[in-house]
């Protein structure tokens, strides 16, 4: 039986900002080491760390959204996301202690996996809000998400160059603890309605990305959205280290709270996808995201660039939260494993965007990297007009 507290009650105005604040710390820890590395390789006396460890990261978080998201429709909510917080603190204190690689290796694989605690707060999100208030509560969660995204460098970089980066992993542990202990006090219980076995859960991942299309155009249109984002925020440092402008690799990390304002306007798109649908918004996303590598390209020095980070996040931000209001109205009952196929075909998205970028910066420049960064938004915005109908369909059955 299902024990689920009702928006009214269960998703006040105080539990979403709550939950967007944790998920916003929670997805924050897979990024502090990106400005770090340099440090951190000095510190071990490793030069590996540098390839290793975002690798590590990285692979751990889409293990855990492939293996642990699922959770969600097994477990009681509240406590699995308060365990998985508690859990996350652990392996921080792990690798603030790591005396070299191969135990920070395996400390960064297990932060990687914690932090997918962010995605079981989403859908849970979702789960409590409304029908016709479902995209507004995303997008304020999705807010969060971001802002931890595009802020965790500028932190990291900050408290390194003050304290050293062990200090930014022990300064991660209480937040993470705080974390649990917003979602312990705000959240209301939640049960699964028809609990499964882990093995029949991982199964139905299968039969569920086989038999819903408007799950895959989803997926593949944020995927590629994502590439676009991670392939801009790869050379961003290079690009910056370029004549004319010559600016170190911190200034990089500056570029998380210009690419925050975008983000501001995510609830806004949230609540023009509860009242139009999500197909427009998803639209206008990728639209944004091929306007803003119009701007890196053709506007130049760092005008183009702020203007340019502004649009794109804008951009990948809107049409994350619409996609994420399209697919968590297929089934119900079955929100974590939506949300776990959807965020892995998004990171692996991210990853290839990152190895693409990466290669197109070496053989040409800012200039291959914007030819890259903008025919991956036009496949993304001609994927998003070819399911503009079942989108719609999806929103109609959602709310009905």
């Amino acid at each position: 039986m299902t024990t689920r507290t009702g928006p009214a009650s269960g998703l006040t105005r105080a539990t979403l900002f709550a939950m967007a604040l944790a998920t916003g710390l929670a997805v924050a820890n897979i990024y502090y080491n990106q400005p770090m590395l340099g440090v951190m390789s000095a510190s071990l006396g490793d030069p590996r760390v540098a390839g290793w460890i975002p690798t590590l990261t990285q692979l751990g978080y889409a293990a855990g959204l492939l293996f642990l998201l699922p959770l969600g429709d097994m477990l009681e909510r509240r406590r699995l996301i308060v365990v998985q917080f508690v859990l996350l603190a652990v392996a921080l204190v792990l690798t603030a202690l790591a005396p070299g690689l191969g135990v920070l290796a395996v400390a960064s694989v297990l932060v990687g996996a914690g932090a997918t605690v962010a995605q079981q707060i989403v859908p849970f999100a979702a789960i409590l809000a409304e029908p016709a208030r479902r995209g507004a509560a995303i997008g304020t969660v999705m807010s969060g998400l971001f802002t931890g995204i595009l802020l965790s460098r500028t932190l990291a970089g900050i408290v390194s160059s003050v304290a050293g980066w062990r200090a930014m992993f022990w300064l991660s542990v209480p937040v993470a603890l705080l974390g649990a202990w917003l979602m312990a006090r705000r959240l209301p219980e939640h049960h699964p309605a028809h609990p499964l076995r882990y093995g029949q859960v991982l199964a139905s991942l299968i039969h569920l990305w086989r038999d819903e299309p408007v799950l895959r155009k989803a997926a593949f249109t944020q995927a590629l959205l994502f590439a676009s984002f991670s392939a801009f925020w790869t050379t961003l440092a290079m690009r910056l280290a370029e004549p004319p402008l010559n600016l170190g690799a911190a200034s990089a990390g500056l570029f998380g709270i210009v690419g925050a304002v975008g983000v501001a306007m995510a609830p806004i798109a949230g609540r023009v996808a509860d009242r139009r649908g999500p197909a427009p918004v998803i639209a206008l996303g990728a639209a944004a995201a091929l306007a803003s590598w119009l701007l890196f390209g053709l506007v130049p020095g760092l005008v183009g660039l702020i203007l340019g980070v502004i649009v794109l996040d804008f951009g990948v931000q809107i049409a994350l939260v619409s996609n994420q209001h399209l697919i968590y109205g297929l089934h119900p009952e079955y929100k974590s494993r939506l949300n776990t196929l959807f965020m892995t075909t998004m990171f692996v998205g991210g990853a290839l965007g990152s190895l693409l970028g990466a290669t197109a910066w070496h053989h040409a420049g800012w200039f291959g990297v914007c030819v890259l960064g903008g025919v991956l938004p036009v496949g993304a915005l001609l994927l998003s007009l070819l399911g503009k109908r079942a989108g719609k369909g999806a929103t109609v059955s959602s709310e009905a």
